[in-house]
């Protein structure tokens, strides 16, 4: 298929293979070599390029980014963030100014980071470069240098027009054309952000035979609300899902700021995230707990569903061959709903367990209890056992210790080298007693401790 796009802002023109990701294409057929591969499945950041279409500037990992991703779009590598006449982008000459490189194997896909960030205005540093590792522990220059090059305007130069193409027969641009054709070829792979497809090709060296890129369809990208109710479409990126959140649902963007990195996020979908029905994916625990409504759609026929019961085993999912999920509904507002990841690092890091609850008390009685585990089960799931044993008691310590011990009757976890079977069940059982104490106004985030 032929896909064009700017390439730091000269327009190319490539024949390419559905799942010929940027990355190998950048260093194979294009000698742009600065681009490094580090993990190869977005971890590291060394492969980060600035994207830019009419959705704004932005970094991504290029070792997952397909290249038909990239119609219409324009793109720069670290050998395209100087400017036309060799002048440097502040945040190459603030990393030289504050001694921010040191082996220099991670050092483009910073340059690439930082730069992306700086167009954006950012100065959540932190954030920004919390998908680029360091090898070197060089942490502290890269971020005074991120801080230095903040004063100092974006430079014109990258501020590139990407090019108006028509999308071709793989990116459909309506709901309509896409469900058609997926009910019509039903063995083939549906591709949003290619976070989790990406790594099928470049780890499991897999072939994935017909493929369609759904992030042209307009309706999957939509955000719409009503007095109540948000509709997410399930190709609305994590990005666009962590400022939703922030305005309406707090609890709930915490913890997806802590989903994969600002690269991921941006590449990665909603619906993706809940259609690869990963037990250990972060959205399904928070979307249990909200009592959300999943839509799906086979052909002209549609469907809804509570979130909980379209998970039904490890890697099973109430999904007919050739049905697409077509989003996501959830309230508007949740004022119960407190979410908690446990993982090893606090950044980029799988969950070992994410357990999220939304329990609502009335006159010192629990009226209503939802309660959803990621890492716990083979799916996501409901805490059904521990609903039952807090629904219609009092709100008290005493009630809090009854339902904990039957958790064990709601989950059976493995052990894994994330954490063993009994690690989570006491893990489980103090989430809850800290959303209690939480609840009850006790200090319980151990990064807002003071001195």
């Amino acid at each position: 298929m032929e896909v064009t796009f700017l390439l730091n802002g000269q327009t190319v023109q490539v024949e390419a293979q559905p799942t010929q990701t940027l990355l190998d294409w950048l260093r194979v057929e294009r000698n742009l070599c600065g681009t490094k591969e580090g993990c190869n499945e977005g971890d590291c950041g060394a492969c980060s390029v600035v994207v830019q279409d009419g959705d704004g500037i932005r970094a991504m990992n290029a070792c997952i980014l397909f290249l038909p991703q990239l119609n219409g779009k324009a793109v720069r590598t670290v050998e395209g963030i100087a400017g036309p006449q060799g002048e440097l982008h502040p945040v190459q000459q603030a990393m030289i100014d504050h001694h921010g490189s040191q082996c220099g194997f991670c050092t483009p896909g910073f340059i690439a980071s930082m730069a992306a960030g700086h167009a954006q205005g950012r100065t959540d540093h932190d954030d920004v470069l919390a998908g680029n590792l360091c090898r070197c522990t060089g942490y502290a220059p890269i971020i005074r240098a991120a801080q230095a090059a903040a004063k100092h305007p974006a430079p014109e130069w990258l501020q590139d027009t990407p090019p108006d193409i028509a999308p071709n027969s793989y990116a459909p641009t309506t709901l309509n054309e896409l469900a058609m054709w997926y009910a019509a070829n039903p063995d083939a792979t549906l591709i949003a952000g290619a976070t989790d497809v990406g790594l099928w090709v470049t780890k499991q060296l897999r072939d994935l035979g017909k493929v369609a890129f759904v992030n042209r369809c307009h309706e999957l990208r939509e955000i719409t609300a009503t007095a109540d109710t948000i509709h997410i479409g399930a190709a609305v990126t994590m990005t666009e899902t962590l400022a939703l959140a922030r305005r309406h649902l707090p609890y709930w963007a915490s913890l997806i700021r802590r989903y994969g990195s600002e690269q991921v996020r941006n590449a990665a979908t909603i619906g993706g995230n809940i259609a690869n029905g990963s037990p250990i994916g972060d959205n399904p625990p928070a979307l249990i707990a909200m009592g959300a409504t999943l839509h799906l759609r086979h052909g002209d026929k549609t469907r809804e569903m509570p979130i909980a019961d379209f998970f039904i085993d490890y890697g099973k999912q109430d999904r007919q061959p050739g049905e697409l999920v077509t989003g996501v509904s959830i309230p508007k507002s949740a004022p119960d709903l407190r979410c908690y990841k446990i993982s090893k690092r606090f950044d980029q890091d799988i969950s070992a367990v994410c357990g999220c609850f939304n329990i609502t008390v009335a006159d010192g009685i629990v009226k209503e209890a939802k309660i959803g585990f990621g890492g716990m089960a083979g799916i996501p799931k409901h805490a059904s056992h521990v609903e039952a044993a807090l629904i219609g008691q009092p709100w008290t310590t005493a009630t809090i210790e009854a339902a904990c011990a039957k958790f064990t009757e709601d989950f059976t976890p493995l052990s894994d080298m994330r954490a063993s079977a009994s690690y989570r069940i006491e893990i489980a059982q103090n989430l809850l007693r800290r959303y209690f104490a939480e609840i009850m106004g006790q200090s319980t985030n151990v990064l807002e401790v003071t001195s």
